[in-house]
């Protein structure tokens, strides 16, 4: 068996080309998986657990379907739908992870990570999730209707991609001493998020000794995924 980890799937009913690569890749962890952890931006905007579109429902219901089947899904909060809560854990039967989670992944302890708290330059995009994760925001923005948080959440959107191409490249990205000061707090060689769209496998030296950061793909046109095998092997794959 293995453990699958994928992140950044930003699934929306405009791409459902996406969502379809996702519901095939569910089904096979299914039979091949021992757990699928979900790092952060599943969705590309999730305004809250009552927005049951016919293309969020059947999310939901593939989610619902999977875990029945015995098949544990982790899933852990991200920049776009942070929004989720506890009647969508209900409906698909997923389990809601903190933003920084450590787990003997195959016997090895490693920091689970949506990623974006990690990119300490970007101070712009910190001070709004700081704002956007206060109870008193989540409270209130939800209860404005759906279409009001859908025309919000565009708004959002607009300014996030605005912000993303007038901001250099290295700002955006982690830094590596935040990278080596979260590793130390938990005690762990091992790490794995999103967020940065740029998938790699990162080696380094912490305290004398061998580390290394994964970073999960995006899933733009096709499927992006980290597979960690019984054999101790970590493979990003594309599909």
């Amino acid at each position: 068996m293995i453990n699958a980890l994928i992140s950044d799937l930003h699934l929306e009913q405009n791409n459902p080309h996406i969502a379809d690569i996702f519901r095939k890749f569910l089904n096979d962890c299914i039979s091949s998986a021992s757990a699928l952890y979900i790092l952060g931006d599943f969705f590309e905007a999730w305004i809250g657990d009552d927005d049951l579109t016919i293309f969020n429902r059947m999310i939901i219901d593939a989610l619902a379907r999977a875990t029945q089947k015995g098949l544990p899904i982790y899933v852990m909060h991200g920049n776009r739908d942070f929004l989720i809560g506890k009647k969508f854990l209900r409906m698909t039967g997923c389990q809601l992870l903190p933003d920084e989670y450590v787990t003997p992944l195959l016997g090895t302890p490693t920091l689970l990570m949506h990623g974006d708290t990690l990119c300490t330059e970007d101070v712009a995009y910190l001070k709004f999730r700081k704002k956007s994760r206060s109870w008193l925001f989540k409270t209130f923005i939800q209860l404005y209707s759906l279409k009001k948080r859908r025309l919000i959440a565009q708004r959002y959107r607009e300014g996030s991609k605005s912000h993303t191409s007038k901001t250099p490249a290295y700002i955006m990205d982690v830094t590596q001493s935040e990278v080596e000061r979260v590793m130390q707090k938990h005690g762990v060689l091992h790490m794995i998020h999103g967020h940065t769209h740029r998938p790699a496998v990162h080696q380094f030296e912490l305290d004398g000794q061998r580390a290394t950061r994964a970073v999960l793909g995006a899933w733009h046109e096709k499927g992006n995924a980290l597979i960690c095998r019984e054999d101790g092997r970590r493979e990003l794959i594309t599909f």
